[in-house]
Order: structure tokens, then sequence, then C-alpha cells
């Protein structure tokens, strides 16, 4: 389903159940509320518009046409629609998956759009994207290749970090909020049962680098950082993983909210060092 068909759909099983709009009828609004830009929300309201379910109203804003605006016949759904998948997330957890086999492959612009069911344009969007993030290269006439996952780069990449956002912190300690740190803290929870998602924040890196206020080691983390931090996402998939990421995330941060520096050190380089259980299992070329 595209953009545009999942937000028709969504708004007029809304308008024609009864149910609550999820946003004011305005781009701005629409826009913000399903993470897109004004393309498709335009394209949906005008359909909208020009089926009789929305209507302009005196001061030229849409309004629910309620003349025209039939109910659910008896039988219909009025379950509204899931969001189309993200091609972008799809791919990239596809593309970090086969990396990890720690082989570098070539990647055919057809055959990969064609798996895909998206137009080449479309992909090779996608795949600018992700070269600008590490995890493909561009080779001139020839396409694109994935790059491939080796624990020693890893390694060696994490020895740097570890360095820098130590230093980082250390930068940041005047420059730091209790109500920021507090409002990270409040965003990392562990779940109090099975069918809860566990509630990761993974901010306060970023927040560091940020309030260290070094251009260099800002400059290291946008550079080489990019591609880690999308194997560290997906690792967090997993859910013991993502626990224990909530779990480290909070020591850190209470001991920052308590000025207990020597600790937040400690913790921050535990943290950093030690919290790849599956990336650290993958050997290499296998």
């Amino acid at each position: 389903m595209s953009l545009k068909n999942y937000i028709k759909n969504d708004l007029e099983i809304r308008l024609r159940s009864g149910q609550e709009l999820p946003a004011p009828l305005t781009l701005e609004s629409l826009s913000e509320h399903y993470q897109v830009s004004f393309s498709p929300v335009r394209i949906a309201l005008a359909e909208l518009v020009e089926e009789g379910l929305l209507q302009k109203g005196a001061n030229r804003r849409l309004v629910r046409n309620a003349e025209q605006i039939t109910p659910l016949k008896q039988g219909q759904s009025s379950e509204l629609p899931e969001p189309p998948a993200d091609m972008f997330e799809v791919i990239t957890n596809d593309f970090v998956k086969l990396s990890l086999k720690g082989e570098p492959v070539d990647i055919r612009e057809e055959v990969t759009a064609r798996r895909y069911k998206i137009s080449r344009s479309s992909l090779r969007i996608i795949l600018n994207r992700l070269a600008g993030t590490g995890i493909l290269d561009h080779i001139p006439r020839r396409g694109w290749r994935l790059r491939p996952f080796r624990q020693e780069d890893m390694q060696a990449f994490l020895e740097v970090r570890e360095l820098l956002e130590l230093k980082a912190l250390e930068l940041a300690k005047p420059h730091l909020k209790e109500e920021d740190l507090q409002k990270i803290l409040n965003g990392n929870v562990i779940p109090q049962s099975a069918k809860e998602d566990v509630q990761i924040d993974n901010s306060l890196h970023e927040y560091l680098i940020e309030k260290a206020g070094n251009y260099y080691i800002k400059d290291f983390f946008q550079r080489q950082g990019r591609y880690y931090d999308i194997l560290f996402d997906w690792e967090d998939q997993d859910r013991e993983t993502a626990i224990e990421t909530v779990r480290q995330h909070q020591a850190i941060l209470t001991a920052l909210i308590k000025k207990d520096w020597r600790a937040a050190r400690k913790a921050l380089s535990y943290h950093i060092r030690d919290n790849h259980p599956i990336l650290s299992k993958i050997i290499k070329g296998k």
C-alpha cells in the first residue's frame, strides 16, 4: 500500500465510522502525524474532497462533509489500516543481516528493486542514504557494494569511541542539566511484563557529545559512528539485549544526576565495551 492510499484509507474509515481524526485537517498537522512529506497528504486530502467526504469550510479550512459521509455498511470493518512498511527500514535491516556474513556483496539495482517491489528511482534514494551511513559503497560504473561487518573493525571503533566519549563526558560536566538527564532517564523503561515493549532512549550519547562542544569529537561520530549506530540499533531488537541496554543507561544517567562522576565514567566505559553480546559472537567470514 502506498503512503497516499494508507493516509486516505485511514482518514476515510475514521470519517465513515465516526472515529476521532488523528490530527487537524491541515498539511502540517497530518504530515507530522503520519511522519511523511506534504505530497502524499495533499493528494489524499484532494481525493477525499473529490469524493465528498471533506469540504472547504467558511474559513477555507477542510472540514468533515457530514451531509455526504455515508456510514460504513453492516459487516464492513472499522479497523484502521496498518501503516505501510518503511522500505528504508526493511532494506536496512536486511542489509545489516547480510553484512554480518562478513563478505562484500554487490548490490544490483534492477534485481533489488524487483525483490522489494519498488521502483529503481525509489531504491536509488534508499541506496544513497545507506551509502551516507557507511553501509554501502558506491563503485563508479559498477554500482553498489555492501560493506562487510568485521569484528576487528568494530573493536577498533569501540576503543576509539570509549576514549572520545569519556573525554566528551569530562568536557560536558559543566553544561549538563538535570532536567535533560531526567528526561532521557524517563525514556529508558524496563517492561513490567512480557507483553510490553522495551523503551530505549539512546540520546544520552549524542547529548554528551553535543554538550562537550568539541568539533573534532562530534566530527568523528558523525563520519564514523553512523554505520555502528545502525548495527547497535539492530542488535537492540533482541529483547534481552534491549533490557540490558536500558539497565546500563539507567546506571549512567543516575550517576550523572547525582554528579557521581567516577561512577558515571565507569558505567559509561562498561556500556561502550560490553553491551554487544550478539555482534561479539559473530565470527568473521562465517
